[in-house]
């Protein structure tokens, strides 16, 4: 076999996708399965941005756009963010992107190399860590506290930070947790952070219009972030485009030309009919995403009890997105084993949470973007799983 470079080794995967091809392996087998492992809406993308990309096709958009993406895109990206955020912003400031984990790899290879740090959210999105060893620098995570329903503390990021601190990675909401940082807890870090002018912030907000109570507050609302704030946002989520690829970063304006150099050395441009269902999306009707919205917050008014409900389990109550993140200490089985086991021997896709870090053992990702009927019969298989468990446990002794 040819000779790798060492850092190769160094990259990591997304264990849903893992769960993900095992449980499909299991329904070949003809065992059936309900799959809350995959974190992508069980929607469809609304019909009027489908067809807004077969016309694209239909007329002609079949070559090459410009590396940073197509101006009526960036002109509906920075139009959205002000509707939803009251700001104001240069579309020159904006790069369409194949997905949100390209801002991502983009940003981590900026700032990273070897006798660096950089802060990533754990437990969290998998990648982050991943892409953050890849580069050659030492990930620190900011822990996520069940208490404060999977927020951080201010004090204690600020704390993290040392000179070889690079750049700071947030998210909220979150994934696997569901949590969503307060604006006061936000306040206090943006405050701190003046200490610290020459590290730059990431703020994944790909699940920021999947809020339940109140409005997203965006990192992009504080101006003194300006020159430093790199913005990651997209489509999948919103508008159940998963499979379109399509995500944007919004970059300080010094730094944008190196974004836009690595895209023209990676990808060159976009698909240039699913920049044309972006735009659909985000000037379109906003029923879809209304509607999609109101089936999350059913699905979580019943998972979230159900779930406190079951033996061992205890679930703080998820602030966006549609995970469910439940502590599973009380069942007595660790986080790993009891993925493996709830989807061999009860049918039930998860996700442990040490999937998402270290400080995620002790939970299980549950993503709630399926059927309520689905959803019944998940828990009520996880109930059923555990309490055989329970009566085949040996007796204890006095």
């Amino acid at each position: 076999m040819p000779i790798l470079a060492a850092r190769m080794s160094q990259l990591g995967t997304e264990s849903a996708f893992e769960v993900l091809a095992r449980a499909q392996a299991l329904q070949r087998e003809g065992k059936s399965i309900i799959n809350l492992g995959i974190g992508q809406p069980d929607f469809a993308t609304p019909a009027h941005i489908v067809e807004a990309g077969r016309k694209a096709l239909a007329d002609g958009h079949h070559g090459y756009t410009p590396a940073n993406g197509i101006l009526p895109l960036r002109e509906a990206v920075v139009a959205d963010l002000h509707r939803r955020h009251g700001v104001t912003i240069s579309p020159d400031r904006v790069l369409i992107v194949p997905g949100g984990k390209v801002t991502m790899f983009f940003a981590i290879s900026m700032f990273g190399e070897p006798g660096t740090e950089i802060l990533y959210p754990n437990p969290g999105f998998p990648i982050y860590e991943s892409v953050i060893r890849y580069s050659g620098a030492t990930p620190v995570p900011i822990r996520l506290h069940e208490s404060n329903g999977f927020s951080f503390d201010a004090e204690e990021v600020l704390g993290l930070i040392t000179p070889r601190t690079r750049l700071i990675i947030l998210n909220s909401p979150a994934n696997p947790t569901g949590g969503v940082v307060p604006k006061h807890e936000l306040d206090r870090l943006v405050a701190g952070l003046a200490r610290h002018p020459d590290v730059a912030i990431m703020s994944d907000e790909i699940y920021g219009e999947m809020v339940y109570e109140g409005t997203h507050v965006s990192l992009t609302t504080y101006p003194e972030l300006e020159d430093r704030l790199i913005l990651l946002d997209g489509w999948s989520k919103t508008y159940a485009m998963t499979g379109w690829r399509l995500g944007f970063g919004v970059w300080p304006a010094a730094l944008f030309p190196y974004a836009e150099r690595l895209a023209i050395n990676s990808h060159s441009c976009v698909n240039a009919a699913a920049q044309f269902a972006g735009i659909a999306a985000l000037t379109g009707p906003r029923a879809p995403v209304e509607q999609m919205m109101a089936a999350f917050a059913e699905r979580r008014a019943y998972i979230v009890p159900a779930l406190n409900a079951l033996p061992g389990f205890r679930c703080a109550t998820p602030g966006g997105a549609f995970y469910a993140f439940p502590n599973i200490t009380g069942t007595g089985f660790d986080s790993r084993t009891l993925q493996t086991r709830l989807l061999n021997e009860a049918g039930v896709a998860t996700v442990s949470g040490t999937s998402f870090g270290a400080f995620g053992d002790g939970n299980v990702r549950i993503s709630y973007a399926a059927s309520l009927d689905a959803l019944r019969e998940a828990v009520g298989r996880i109930g059923g799983w555990l309490e055989r468990q329970r009566a085949h446990a040996p007796a204890r002794t006095a």
